[in-house]
């Protein structure tokens, strides 16, 4: 498991540079302690694998001589990383400090001299001033996905004291002297290589980013950068594609998202803006995929609504129907005659739609007699939130302008009608783009990540989500 997830958000670079984005993440100083928090307890665990190898060799020691001496199971006991730092490099990468840092190790010596003589015992060695210094490039690979390396490391290690077990104590200034030049220099070897595995095992986790989210047999959601980070001293700009593609045909709107930009807020730690641009090109791939077209049939009426969807109810108003086809059941074929339009203005979202709408009666033989044709111009409005790390909605009917556009019945008023629509729309079509709506379509996010304490404002040609993070891995 790599805990530090969020922090891999920093790593995204493009793989185009000529595109304005549709959504928008900012990453904010409180976005970046958090990776910084995990990413320290993540190093924690790696530095607690460092093996020492044994230590062997010969010193000459007056008036002892020659003495054969030897370090064995030495071993990491205690280890913490009390302070750290995360720094942004504005256009580069990032920095991570950690000061203060404390080991102690736990080893066997023994040594050898006068040809026979030996001696054994434990010693533990404690370092009481580590600090690791590391530069952290940004790149992304082929498919968009970000990806980090090590650019530099550097250690210092102070503070050292040890403490021997067993043997004479003119020994303790052969060892001290030698474990200081010996043993911290195997330490310090072993500590930056560690960091940069550390950092580099990311690279498998961050495979995880939802660059292409599938979200159902029709659409699938986009999300790689079109453009470099946007690195300034307190946070991470990072732009995303943010664009609705049907499955395995990847065809482009013809429009194209209009620059904006996130306010200079930084009470939440990550920022996610999402365009109209992002909308209406879900709006274009749905209705490409021709789910916004559809039948609306009696079964589709609650059964305890008064109005049912027959020639009778429909005579009432149109007469002529009810004297050409008496007692028949209709069904009313909605297509739109264009994509739907959303519009974001602040505290306010809506979607405009132009429809046709043509009913029919169904004869004995199941067969459609067409009885007119109505030109339908509707807006509704949109209320959305977040659900876990999905934004969720639900719309409600705001405005339904109906003209006729063709009558096979004799000419009517399409003005009666109208109530008799509102109730259809109501009851029949909002209802079920509702439970579509409910299930939501995935935010930008990495592995185990959730967002929490999201708040979502409407403002002008976009939606801003500020959320703190949360490590569910």
């Amino acid at each position: 498991m790599f805990p530090w997830r969020w922090l891999a958000l920093l790593a995204l670079i493009p793989l185009s540079l000529s595109a304005n984005a549709g959504v928008k993440v900012k990453l904010t100083q409180k976005g970046l302690d958090f990776g910084r928090e995990l990413f320290v307890a993540s190093l924690q665990e790696k530095l607690m694998t460092i093996k020492v190898p044994d230590i062997s060799g010969t010193e000459r020691v007056d008036p002892i001589g020659k003495v054969h001496y030897s370090l064995t199971e030495m071993r990491i006991v205690k280890l913490g990383l009390p302070s750290s730092a995360i720094g942004l490099v504005p256009g580069t990468g990032f920095t991570m400090t950690i000061t203060n840092a404390f080991l102690s190790l736990h080893g066997k010596w023994r040594v050898k001299y006068l040809r026979f003589i030996k001696d054994s015992g434990s010693f533990d060695l404690a370092i009481k001033s580590l600090s690791i210094t590391t530069s952290i490039s940004l790149r992304s690979d082929e498919t968009g996905r970000p990806a980090v390396a090590v650019a530099s490391c550097a250690t210092t290690l102070g503070g050292v004291s040890i403490k021997f077990h067993g043997g004479a104590s003119w020994l303790y200034n052969l060892f001290t002297r030698f474990i200081e030049k010996g043993l911290c220099s195997s330490l310090q070897k072993q500590i930056c290589p560690l960091v940069a595995e550390s950092v580099s095992s990311m690279n498998q986790f961050l495979k995880t980013l939802n660059v292409l989210a599938p979200l159902d047999r029709y659409a699938e959601i986009a999300y790689p950068m079109v453009s470099s980070p946007e690195i300034s001293n307190s946070s991470i700009g990072l732009n995303l594609k943010g664009e609705f593609y049907n499955i395995g045909h990847h065809m482009e709107p013809p429009f194209s998202p209009a620059p904006f930009f996130l306010p200079n807020q930084e009470q939440s730690m990550l920022y996610i803006g999402l365009s109209v641009f992002t909308a209406n090109s879900a709006s274009f791939v749905y209705n490409k995929a021709g789910t916004l077209s559809l039948n609306i049939t009696d079964d589709m009426i609650p059964p305890s609504s008064p109005f049912r969807l027959t020639t009778r109810t429909f005579g009432a108003f149109i007469p002529q129907i009810a004297k050409l086809f008496p007692g028949l059941m209709m069904v009313l074929q909605v297509k739109t005659a264009k994509d739907p339009l959303f519009n974001i203005e602040a505290n306010n979202v809506t979607v405009d739609a132009i429809s046709s709408l043509t009913a029919y009666a169904i004869l004995a033989n199941t067969s459609l007699a067409p009885l007119f044709v109505l030109n339908v111009d509707s807006s509704v409005g949109a209320r959305v939130n977040v659900v876990g790390n999905k934004l969720a909605g639900a719309v409600n009917l705001n405005k339904l302008d109906m003209s006729l556009g063709k009558s096979y019945v004799g000419d009517f008023q399409v003005g009666p009608l109208h109530n008799i629509f509102q109730i259809v729309l109501k009851v029949a079509v909002l209802p079920r783009v509702n439970v579509r709506l409910k299930e939501g379509f995935p935010l930008p996010s990495l592995g185990k990540i959730n967002l929490k304490n999201t708040q979502l404002q409407i403002l002008k040609g976009y939606i801003m989500i500020g959320t703190d993070l949360q490590n569910s891995g």
